[in-house]
């Protein structure tokens, strides 16, 4: 049986208590280190993690079944983050956490945040962390997390988009994220993460030789041409 099949079936019997562990068990360290890359601070993506573990708590009794439990828990996350980023006095220790739901996210956290510190030293990780917010959750929930292109709209998309409108962004994004491939490729190339593509070695080399030629041809030394 698999995680949502056994969320479901916790839900149908109205096992919300067992619904919400199994979710926040199961889904959370991935969702905590989609926050991570999403707010840029462990401290922050804490926080944003605890809210989003109680907004899930508060919440679930009106999940409607649109999307995955998984896909839904991370659109929460994406809102939390949101709140968070927004509020213009945010302070740590400002939240009062549902007991239940708190303690569910410490044991997530104490798991996950050390890994988290870990990744984030790796330079390819920096290169994705200059991405802006946007295309670093495109990036994570694609790459990282493989979720269909439907399953990223709904958790990038506005709530209460229709499914017409969600198609579309779905196809928007899968353009967004060629465009993004390429982008991550000519950084690490410029960080020396990736060698030089042949061609544009082959292409950097000739360009003395051609230099040299036409200096040669035009009788000029270097650096004065006519």
């Amino acid at each position: 049986m698999t995680p949502e099949e056994q969320i479901r079936g916790l839900l149908d019997k109205g096992d919300l208590h067992g619904a919400a562990t199994q979710a926040i068990r199961g889904y959370g360290p991935e969702v905590l280190g989609f926050l991570a890359t999403l707010v840029r601070d462990p401290h922050d993506a804490s926080e944003v993690f605890s809210q989003t573990c109680e907004d899930l708590w508060a919440g679930l009794a009106g999940f409607q079944g649109r999307s995955s439990m998984r896909t839904w828990l991370y659109i929460l996350a994406r809102h939390a983050a949101a709140r968070f980023q927004r509020a213009p006095h945010r302070r740590p220790g400002r939240r009062v956490s549902l007991s239940q739901a708190g303690e569910l996210a410490d044991q997530v956290r104490t798991r996950t945040l050390p890994f988290l510190r870990t990744e984030a030293k790796d330079r390819f990780a920096q290169i994705r962390n200059s991405l802006d917010e946007r295309d670093r959750s495109l990036l994570v929930l694609r790459v990282d997390r493989r979720m269909t292109w439907k399953e990223i709209a709904l958790v990038l998309s506005s709530e209460g988009d229709c499914d017409e409108v969600i198609e579309r962004e779905a196809a928007r994004l899968r353009k967004r994220f060629q465009w993004l491939k390429e982008e991550i490729r000519a950084r690490a190339r410029r960080a020396g993460l990736l060698p030089l593509d042949a061609e544009s070695a082959s292409s950097r080399a000739r360009r003395p030789l051609a230099r040299s030629e036409e200096q040669a041809g035009t009788g000029c030394p270097p650096g004065d041409g006519a």
